[in-house]
């Protein structure tokens, strides 16, 4: 098989191509560290605006989702300890995250002395939309192209769940804690509107309800939300303009209580849906679905490639794989 002897990306990835040296296209198209760097500064500088912009104004500087991972708990401590900001946490427990990262919730927060908002959908609603978007080609091949079926579904809900939220509470920052390799630095600080926002909805939202009907409407944003559109809050992922670096970064984690999770595959430090999530996406498409992060992450030399290679190749654990299986009432 293929693969480009710069990232991690092969042969079965779509849209890619390789030159006469075993080099993809998106290694050729990436930019180089003088213009990354660059891009960076100017979205440092942009969110430094919005926060001189915000900052006490409102009950709340910003809200941040908080998954419980090392990366959402060291976006936490930069918004606390780096910015200053007074922050509500939102954590979105989907039915099968690690007990440990379930205490890491609980221990980083006190640790930073941040609010907290647990939000758990009922888990009847939640097994039906896992079970559709395993059982259907719910979205495209291109929109799975960075997360897997089930984890596009988590990662929408979360965000539109803290848009309604913040829009309610009238919050004019929302963060999220993506990776470099997850959030494109060019999408990493946007002041949101009310018809972007229904579209990147609606990708979502559409196919779902089409299986599902009225049950998933509690986890989107409705009509009178959209109306808001003077209180629509500024998205910002900072890992994609900040330096990031794997090691100190969960020497910063830990030092406020963080552990990891022994019990998650070898790409998520909090869900254990992830195995589940991630053999279904291989054996439907035949690529990991980390695999384009990974490679990015590869690319800015934020990431060892061979370290890359072995958290491609790590077989889920079929232990954990079974029980998902089971809790969902999937065969």
């Amino acid at each position: 098989m293929q693969i480009c002897r710069i990232c991690v990306l092969d042969e079965n990835f779509p849209g890619i191509s390789f030159n006469d040296n075993d080099v993809c296209i998106f290694c050729q198209q990436h930019k180089k560290k003088e213009e990354q760097s660059i891009l960076r500064e100017k979205y440092k500088k942009k969110f430094d605006e919005v926060i001189d912009e915000f900052q006490g104004k409102n009950s709340y500087d910003c809200l941040a989702a908080f998954s419980g991972g090392k990366d959402s708990t060291y976006t936490l401590y930069l918004l606390k300890k780096k910015y200053n900001l007074n922050v509500l946490a939102v954590s979105y427990d989907n039915w099968f995250q690690s007990e440990t990262a379930l205490d890491n919730i609980d221990r980083v927060v006190k640790s930073l002395d941040i609010d907290l908002l647990k939000v758990k959908p009922s888990f009847d609603v939640f097994k039906k939309i896992i079970q559709t978007v395993v059982t259907h080609d719910v979205y495209s091949i291109k929109a799975l192209e960075r997360a897997s079926s089930i984890c596009t579904t988590c990662i929408s809900l979360i965000r539109f769940i803290c848009f309604k939220i913040a829009i309610e509470k009238e919050i004019p920052i929302i963060i999220f804690g993506m990776s470099p390799g997850q959030a494109p630095i060019v999408t990493s600080v946007v002041k949101t509107n009310p018809d972007m926002i229904r579209k990147m909805q609606d990708i979502v939202f559409q196919p779902l309800y089409n299986h599902l009907g009225d049950m998933i409407k509690p986890y989107f944003l409705e009509e009178r939300h959209f109306n808001r559109f003077e209180v629509f809050p500024y998205s910002v992922n900072p890992l994609a303009f900040l330096d990031y670096d794997e090691k100190e970064i969960l020497e910063i984690v830990h030092s406020l209580g963080w552990q990891n999770p022994e019990d998650t595959d070898a790409n998520s430090t909090n869900c254990l849906l992830n195995s589940f999530a991630n053999s279904v996406h291989k054996m439907k498409y035949n690529f990991h679905p980390y695999a384009y992060e990974l490679a990015e992450l590869v690319r800015e030399g934020n990431l060892d490639r061979n370290v890359a290679l072995d958290r491609i190749r790590k077989i889920e654990d079929t232990n954990t794989i079974q029980l998902v299986k089971n809790k969902l009432g999937i065969n």
